[in-house]
């Protein structure tokens, strides 16, 4: 009877049943050691490997879990200075008659670059020499999702550099250097992840409750910021109130939209959506149809266009009184203070 097994050529020497089945362990077996040799090569690095992503497993575990969580926070020191090195921020810190002004710079800055007033904190004011500390608490993800944003891109500094030129005896346009930490990590070598960034800040927790220093400073500058309180006494016609102060109310001018431009950036959309309430050109989608047509052409030209919008719409009643009391309502106290030139 013809032998079924599949025939070989008479160069190749037929394996035995018992060579084909140590062949078929051999292969099985190294099969498995081929699949655990990266595994066990150059002292364990795959092992390490499978740690390490798990490691990072856990990390994102965490922090999307960190995200959903109402009670998430977490702290950064913020470092500043001027390029020049006189003077320095450091300098305008330790001068008393000065601590408040750039208090004030720095409080506005973080309004500008976390959205508002809510959801962060400033802990401390401390010597770094050269720089000036600044250790923050933030509350809320995503204010702090937002100055991270605005570190990362540069604007933090171009609002340090605005509200200093402004508030501070320091040149137009001076320069500013920074540096980020979160308890041990500095945060500029891993701004390209931003939620590996927001994990550290989360792990960072605060060790000091708020500075008796800055809780004074914040009380002066409230003082400073207070709303106006209705009183008895008629505000005289084509004049409005602001920080218990009467300003005249005039029609808003040429110079007026450039000044807006250059100075409200990212936040000229929640100026719109307080005008939009009584302008009907600026109803509906009228504001993202503006920040859409005009998105190659940056921010300056999103916001100028926007006031212009109003102003063509509004005739002579596009007046200075309804701009301030849009930003009041959108909590820009400081664009407010530029847009009429209120010196500190």
């Amino acid at each position: 009877m013809a032998d079924a097994s599949p025939s070989f050529p008479p160069y190749i020497r037929k394996p035995t049943t018992n060579q084909r089945k140590a062949h078929g362990r051999f292969t099985q077996s190294e099969s498995t050691k081929r699949h655990f040799s990266l595994a066990s090569s150059e002292g364990n690095s795959g092992v390490w490997n499978a740690q390490k992503m798990d490691r990072n497993t856990d990390t994102t575990k965490s922090a999307v879990s960190s995200l959903n969580d109402r009670t998430w926070s977490g702290c950064v020191v913020l470092f500043l200075r001027c390029c020049s090195s006189e003077p320095d921020l450091l300098s305008f810190y330790k001068d008393q008659q000065e601590k408040f002004s750039i208090f004030k710079t720095i409080k506005l800055t973080l309004t500008d670059v976390a959205g508002g007033l809510d959801g962060y904190e400033i802990l401390k004011l401390h010597d770094a020499d050269p720089f000036l500390g600044v250790e923050l608490k933030f509350t809320d993800i995503v204010p702090c999702r937002r100055f991270l944003d605005s570190y990362k891109n540069g604007s933090l500094l171009q609002f340090l550099s605005q509200h200093a030129s402004r508030l501070l005896s320091l040149p137009d346009g001076v320069g500013m250097e920074s540096m980020l930490k979160a308890g041990t990590h500095t945060l500029d070598h891993s701004l390209e992840d931003p939620e590996l960034c927001l994990q550290l800040v989360y792990q960072s927790q605060p060790v000091r409750l708020r500075d008796d220093e800055v809780t004074q400073l914040e009380q002066q500058l409230q003082n400073c910021c207070i709303p106006p309180i209705s009183t008895n006494k008629e505000v005289p016609k084509n004049c409005f109130l602001f920080q218990k102060r009467l300003f005249d109310d005039r029609p808003l001018t040429p110079t007026d939209q450039q000044r807006f431009a250059s100075h409200v950036g990212r936040d000229w959309k929640r100026v719109g959506r307080a005008l939009q309430k009584n302008c009907r050109a600026l109803k509906g989608t009228a504001i993202d149809n503006l920040a859409y047509e005009y998105e190659r052409e940056g921010l300056y030209e999103q916001a100028y266009q926007l006031l212009g919008r109003f102003i063509q719409s509004e005739g002579r009643n596009a007046r200075l009184g309804r701009l301030i009391s849009a930003l009041e309502e959108a909590k820009l106290i400081n664009m407010a203070e530029i847009m009429l030139d209120i010196q500190p």
